[in-house]
């Protein structure tokens, strides 16, 4: 029997482990570059998913899937998707509105609560509407600064098309999963993480050697650090999949953003910087939604 509240630790241990990979990207964007230090979450996070399958099928004796047709449009949607979010964040930060386009970008759980009704029947009650609502407006609060809003159109509607994308990319990857059919949730879940990585390590690594060679190299070059990174992206990614195959992706995407808390945390006590006022405010509202969510399940 599967625990209620499963879903939730695993989405807290990948939030948890998206915060760690953040930083160590954030590390090597100087030498990379920040596409070059993005790439490294798909290209070094592959080998270590594949490792993770492997060792589910020595320890359980699981078969591996054999999905059929319609899987497909799901993953590729899923992988897509991710890039595309990824880009769009990007070029909204060559706008030099990174304040902004974060702010929208955090309105992802509300698209992915309704795009998982469209798309998959994924029901959100009014209790985790409400919850959604408290905790997305709580990050809007700590992602914003006054006059931080201010920055014409252009930066708010690409910071909501990333967002938007990164919720199609939630769906895209929970209907993958559900689309395998298996009772084993863990062997669907880290599957389908491993077709979406691969396919992405593939696209993003034709692109770099076709627009930008001297980068492939670079990342190469640099797989020390990188191994790290690539494997806290990946054990981040196999838990926000866990998570995805247990319950409604707007669940999880909107317990993720406890994630805003942990960088809090690291930003106070690794760096030594205060908490506005501000802020204070925000994590209050994130911790309410994130509580009200818990007791609506």
């Amino acid at each position: 029997m599967i625990t209620p509240w499963l879903w939730a630790i695993f989405t807290v241990i990948a939030a948890f482990s998206q915060t760690v990979r953040n930083a160590m990207q954030r590390e090597l964007t100087g030498s990379l570059g920040t596409v070059g230090a993005t790439h490294v979450r798909f290209l070094f996070g592959f080998p270590f998913a594949l490792i993770f399958l492997i060792a589910l099928v020595l320890v359980t004796g699981a078969p591996l899937p054999r999905p059929d047709l319609m899987f497909w449009p799901w993953v590729i949607a899923g992988a897509g998707a991710q890039i595309a979010a990824t880009a769009l964040m990007l070029a909204a930060m060559g706008e030099r509105s990174f304040v902004v386009t974060i702010a929208y970008i955090k309105t992802e759980p509300i698209q992915v609560a309704v795009f998982g009704l469209i798309f998959l029947g994924d029901v959100v009650t009014w209790p985790m509407a409400i919850a959604i609502i408290v905790a997305t407006a709580g990050v809007v609060v700590m992602s914003t600064k006054p006059g931080g809003m201010v920055g014409g159109i252009g930066p708010t509607l690409i910071g909501l098309a990333s967002g938007g994308m990164f919720a199609l990319s939630a769906i895209g990857y929970r209907g993958a999963i559900l689309e395998l059919h298996l009772p084993n949730f863990v062997m669907a879940a880290t599957f389908t993480l491993v077709i979406g990585l691969a396919m992405q390590a593939v696209v993003l690594s034709l692109y770099l050697l076709l627009r930008t060679p001297a980068v492939l190299g670079a990342i190469l070059h640099a797989w020390k650090p990188s191994l790290f990174a690539g494997f806290m992206g990946a054990l981040a990614s196999q838990f926000w999949f866990l998570a995805f195959a247990l319950t409604t992706a707007a669940s999880v995407r909107t317990l993720a953003l406890i994630e805003v808390l942990f960088a809090q945390l690291i930003a106070r006590f690794a760096f030594g910087q205060r908490t506005t006022a501000r802020e204070a405010v925000g994590m209050v509202l994130v911790v309410a939604g994130v509580v009200l969510l818990i007791l609506a399940h």
